[in-house]
């Protein structure tokens, strides 16, 4: 992409403030950002965004991919007691419909013992909602990614499927950033 994903114009802001805008919107109890440690440019633009220093969950090897970040939320002792569920969201979906986000929190309300997973035309996709017994469990997980971690608990998952076709869709290529701004503003 040239530069960092987050910091990509979104609307008035960057992707990474539209995603924090549209999770605040919605019944979201907390919010933590994983970022690496030593990147000063997401740095700055959570300082921008007035993103309050202590949920900035740091992965000292994001070199190892997703998975050690989703792992190193788990790890995080800054969770708030009361929590039920975590969503495990991209930073590369601002795309997302709010109403695609609203639908899987609701079956997740319906389903609280149950992971939660989008599904477009017959694909798991992101964001993932698990609830603490699951997210728990991610702390001590050997395996390498997500899709891995899930697949054995594969009775516990509850798949709802959503017609949005922004769930099939990461912004990795300028190409995909364009389709991306096409789903939101129809630019």
């Amino acid at each position: 992409m040239g530069r960092p994903k987050l910091l990509l114009p979104w609307g008035k802001t960057s992707v990474l403030g539209h995603l924090l805008e549209l999770w605040t919107k919605l019944p979201s109890n907390q919010i933590a950002v994983v970022c690496a440690p030593g990147d000063a440019l997401i740095q700055t633009e959570l300082n921008r965004l007035a993103f309050p220093l202590e949920p900035r969950v740091l992965n000292p090897e994001p070199e190892r991919g997703m998975f050690s970040s989703i792992q190193c939320a788990a790890r995080w002792s800054g969770w708030k007691t009361t929590l039920t569920h975590w969503a495990i969201v991209l930073g590369d979906q601002p795309h997302l419909l709010p109403g695609t986000l609203t639908s899987l929190m609701t079956a997740t309300a319906q389903n609280p013992g149950k992971i939660c997973q989008p599904v477009h035309n017959g694909q798991p996709r992101h964001p993932v909602l698990l609830p603490r017994s699951a997210f728990e469990r991610l702390q001590r997980s050997e395996d390498e990614t997500l899709k891995q971690f899930l697949h054995p608990m594969a009775d516990n998952v509850t798949l709802i499927e959503l017609n949005d076709p922004g769930l099939d869709l990461d912004i990795d290529h300028p190409e995909d950033y364009e389709k991306a701004l096409q789903f939101s503003f129809g630019k």
